[in-house]
């Protein structure tokens, strides 16, 4: 079961995935760096190719803040190449606090596409980066609408064991 209702006062939209052109190689290093984002391992061979699709290069040079904690965030971003660091400032510290180091493969920002929520930590580049950027829209309609369905098949399978079929939807999960 969805938490989220869709009726006449939420009605979900129909998503038309926006297609950004690029080279053949361009998609194979999209393609390859997304396999390795655990966001996107639920994703099927179509889902992904939209995914693909819908990516936008992005470069960011040496100290560039690509993401700046509090603000409003629409962006996923998937590292290509190059290291960035992830910072937040505290409460009752002076300066920021360095969390992580992203590197290649690895993805960002997503926090704030899943949440609705403004960006949680400072992104900033150690050195020239490329970035795969993907937009809310196409987050929230296919990898959202993902890992949501992966959920429900195995909790349908899950209740289809004898030895769980006395459990509620929460203690199974």
């Amino acid at each position: 079961m969805s938490a989220e209702a869709f009726g006449d006062y939420n009605k979900k939209e129909e998503f038309k995935a926006r297609v950004i052109p690029k080279s053949e190689d361009a998609r194979r290093a999209i393609s390859e760096k997304i396999q390795k984002a655990f966001m996107f391992s639920g994703l099927d061979d179509a889902e992904r190719n939209i995914v693909v699709d819908a990516m936008e290069e992005k470069k960011a040079f040496k100290n560039e803040a690509v993401i700046k904690e509090g603000d409003d965030g629409d962006v996923l971003f998937v590292v290509a190449s190059g290291t960035l660091s992830c910072t937040k400032v505290f409460k009752g510290n002076d300066g920021p606090t360095f969390l992580k180091k992203y590197e290649a493969g690895e993805a960002f920002g997503e926090l704030a596409l899943l949440y609705n929520a403004p960006r949680a930590a400072t992104i900033t580049a150690d050195e020239e980066c490329l970035l795969y950027a993907l937009d809310r829209a196409t987050f929230n309609h296919i990898v959202k609408d993902a890992a949501r369905q992966k959920r429900e098949k195995y909790e349908a399978f899950l209740k289809n064991i004898q030895l769980l079929e006395t459990m509620d939807d929460y203690e199974r999960s």
